[in-house]
């Protein structure tokens, strides 16, 4: 177990290393094109050139990660990112950088970011015991306040190394974590967990996470819980930068956003020293009711010191939904079939987060921040709540994405799918062999030093028949198979 939890801790650690230097790199890509053009359209574009590949590849990336060797699949993955950031080195270098190459360039990376994050999310579980998945998740979820807190960092190296210092650092990374994924040795169980089944067509098996999903009604209600929550959560967070420069200057702006990558941080710190909640549904809806409330607080006053309590306050239960939530996701998944499921959600909860960039600035600009004007449409209502003038219609989205999650929670909870899906589903097989629990001897008529002759094989007791040695067949291959879904699979190696 200790192997396990040590392996986990070292390829976590080269792989943050990894993401630092991707959002590093991904952040200034992003001020050089507006610093270029002063245009908004195109630095959004940016986002989704690195969205949609992972929402239309997943799936492939997650079929891929079932089929082959899920460590060679992501230091292929890595490999392929580094020469895509090795050109945009050269480029940067020459002088020849043009904003067509960027939005190319983070198109491409996106495509093998989608087959590293289905190689990365489908082996990681496997390397710890389940009981320590929820800690394990945790950790994975401090990433994310890297990815939060990136622009402070990026700002200083912009200043003292330039825009293709940083690319270099992130190539640096690249090499980093090919070593330790050289490095350490991981069983066939985590890495071909699958490798005994034959696969299925190709067009089936890109499906397979669907079925799995809908044959599993709760998991199922778990995963468009979690998309919600990410079009409720994309759509203030996509607008919180505007927000916060309505009322206050760039230099705040990056002390608030390092305060909010904080929250995420301490969040994911909690998470994998304490676990989680015993229960993990009702867990999941009591974290989104209260970032429901934190977000609705936003919108009150436009004040620093108000988002800077907030903002990192609401972060701060990010991790105990999408986290937990991963867990869930986890322990109910065939070993075999973590990167087509996984993908699967990934492309659901990312199809959510595309429809915040393509939603949230039209609405704020053009209806809402008209309708809170000294003289618009809510100005005497809602105005009188949050205040009216430039800005309040960015804070009227986080106030209505704030209820949406208010409501979210319990419609979600009082679905008995949802809340009872823990009970409902059997968990699928630990990977893992279980920790040796010493055999029972009698001293009075065995001496101590006589282990041999006094061992018995597990789970046989003294007398027993040789039929006692072997288990129900199905019990030993771990199968089990869902109500209603005729596509399951029904034995594992």
């Amino acid at each position: 177990m200790r192997d396990g939890i040590r392996r986990f801790v070292v390829i976590w650690a080269a792989q943050l290393l990894s993401i630092i230097g991707s959002s590093l790199t991904g952040f200034v890509l992003g001020v050089w094109v507006y610093q270029k053009n002063g245009s908004a359209t195109e630095f959004v574009l940016i986002m989704l050139c690195a969205v949609l590949p992972e929402v239309l590849l997943s799936p492939v990336a997650g079929a891929a990660a079932d089929r082959w060797d899920r460590r060679r699949l992501l230091m292929a993955a890595d490999a392929g990112a580094a020469a895509v950031t090795g050109v945009l080195a050269v480029l940067l270098a020459s002088g020849a950088l043009e904003v067509w190459h960027v939005y190319a360039i983070t198109v491409a990376g996106s495509v093998f970011g989608t087959f590293h994050m289905a190689a990365y999310h489908s082996m990681m579980p496997l390397i710890m015991p389940q009981r320590h998945l929820g800690r394990a998740n945790g950790l994975m979820q401090v990433a994310d306040s890297v990815k939060i807190a990136a622009p402070l960092l990026a700002g200083t190296l912009l200043v003292t190394v330039g825009v293709t210092g940083v690319v270099v650092v992130d190539l640096a990374t690249f090499l980093v974590t090919r070593v330790v994924m050289f490095a350490v040795r991981l069983p066939p169980e985590v890495t071909r967990p699958g490798a005994a089944t034959p696969p299925e067509p190709l067009r089936r098996d890109l499906l397979h996470g669907w079925r799995h999903l809908r044959a599993r009604p709760g998991l199922f209600q778990l995963v468009m819980v979690l998309a919600a929550y990410n079009l409720f959560f994309g759509m203030s967070g996509v607008l919180v930068q505007p927000l916060i420069l309505s009322f206050g200057s760039p230099a705040v702006l990056g002390a608030l956003m390092f305060a909010g990558g904080a929250g995420v941080f301490a969040g994911g710190l909690v998470l994998s020293a304490w676990g989680g909640p015993r229960r993990r549904m009702r867990g999941i809806a009591v974290s989104v009711a209260l970032g429901g409330v934190l977000l609705t607080l936003h919108s009150l006053a436009p004040s620093p010191w108000l988002i800077a309590v907030v903002a990192p306050a609401f972060l701060f239960t990010l991790p105990f939904v999408q986290g937990v939530g991963m867990t869930v996701l986890q322990l109910k998944t065939d070993p075999a079939a973590l990167g087509r499921v996984l993908s699967t959600v990934r492309t659901l909860t990312q199809a959510a987060t595309v429809l915040t960039y393509l939603a949230a600035g039209p609405l704020a600009d053009h209806v809402l921040e008209p309708m809170m004007a000294p003289d618009g449409a809510l100005a005497g209502t809602l105005g009188s709540v949050i205040g009216a003038g430039t800005g309040r219609g960015l804070a009227a989205v986080f106030l209505l994405t704030g209820l949406g999650l208010l409501l979210l929670a319990p419609l979600a909870y009082l679905r008995p799918r949802f809340r009872n899906v823990e009970s409902e589903l059997p968990d699928a097989e630990d990977v893992h062999p279980p920790e040796p629990v010493p055999a029972k001897t009698d001293p009075a008529r065995s001496p101590p030093d006589d282990d041999a002759a006094t061992a018995r094989p597990p789970g046989r007791e003294e007398g027993a028949g040789p039929e006692a040695e072997t288990e129900h067949p199905d019990v030993a291959q771990g199968v089990h198979i869902a109500q209603g879904d005729s596509d399951a699979v029904v034995s594992r190696p």
